[in-house]
């Protein structure tokens, strides 16, 4: 086995842990705009050498509202996925349905949060940030796919979350503390939503022959590829937004080195990151090695 944990001790696990929105984003509460929002292992906003201090941390500022707000709209497809695979479930294993079911109420709880963190940074950074959607879109376009593609998604989701907040955000002094605070809350309930996903993902992938694991691998990478379309979007749309923020408009030359550079920096974030996952990894391994080959070969593009 390459893990030690079942329905019934995430659900424990999950409910020693469990916070409430008002206690980490209580009415009022403001982020702290002289701050960076990111580590820069995940915004990699000090790279430009054209933008000076106070423009990078702009950028950086508006790549965490971006985070957030992104982390809201798939958590929109990963709420009905999961509502989904928990319905059959419903007069089976006790343990099964109450853990799958608290889960979905995490994620219903971390779209209200973000939802919250929109309109606190919109109310104090002065001008407006979009954001990628609608999220219906979005989602119905990921949950048209075999429900094994999704899981895997979803899976590679929850462990980036994991790898953001232990390897680049914890020990980060230097980042505003609400928002800091926002990320670690979101990273202890997530911790519990990965090893979930990880049984959703045995469960799918049981008694599938190799072709069938193979068609759904080639739908998590359409997935993925879709949302690396979108995840180019995103960039540019960040660049938008910057140049409301510092009130210059970028050179064309300037525009395209940074939107390409920023490009790849959400393909780490989003994609790379969770991809290259050891447990993630592990997930494939046991699933299939073959499964784990070919996600090997294709993940350096994203990193």
């Amino acid at each position: 086995m390459y893990h030690d944990f079942n329905f019934a001790s995430v659900l424990s696990a999950s409910a020693r842990a469990a916070w409430q929105i008002e206690d980490i984003l209580p009415e009022g509460a403001a982020l702290d705009f002289s701050r960076p929002f990111m580590p820069e292992n995940l915004a990699r906003t000090d790279v430009p050498e054209e933008l000076s201090e106070a423009e990078r941390r702009v950028l950086n500022q508006i790549r965490g509202h971006e985070y957030l707000v992104i982390f809201g709209l798939v958590e929109e497809f990963i709420l009905p996925f999961v509502l989904d695979h928990a319905r059959p479930q419903l007069n089976g294993d006790d343990a099964r349905v109450r853990a799958l079911l608290n889960f979905a109420g995490e994620e219903a709880k971390h779209i209200d949060l973000f939802k919250r963190f929109h309109a606190c940074f919109v109310r104090d950074f002065g001008s407006a940030c979009a954001v990628i959607g609608p999220p219906e879109a979005i989602g119905a376009e990921v949950l048209r796919h075999d429900p094994l593609a999704v899981a895997l998604v979803i899976l590679q989701i929850e462990w980036m979350t994991q790898r953001h907040y232990v390897d680049s955000v914890r020990d980060d002094s230097g980042l505003d503390p609400l928002f800091k605070s926002l990320l670690k809350h979101h990273w202890m309930e997530e911790a519990h939503h990965a090893k979930l996903d990880t049984l959703m993902v045995e469960a799918l992938a049981e008694n599938r022959d190799e072709a069938s694991i193979q068609s759904a691998l080639d739908e998590y990478l359409e997935i993925g590829m879709f949302l690396d379309g979108g995840l180019k979007t995103q960039a540019g749309l960040n660049l938008d937004a910057f140049e409301k923020a510092v009130g210059r408009t970028l050179g064309a030359d300037e525009r395209a080195a940074l939107l390409a550079q920023q490009h790849q920096a959400l393909r780490w974030t989003y994609l790379g990151s969770g991809m290259t996952h050891p447990k993630f990894v592990a997930t494939l391994a046991a699933m299939s090695p073959a499964a784990r080959d070919r996600i090997a070969e294709v993940a350096p593009a994203f990193c």
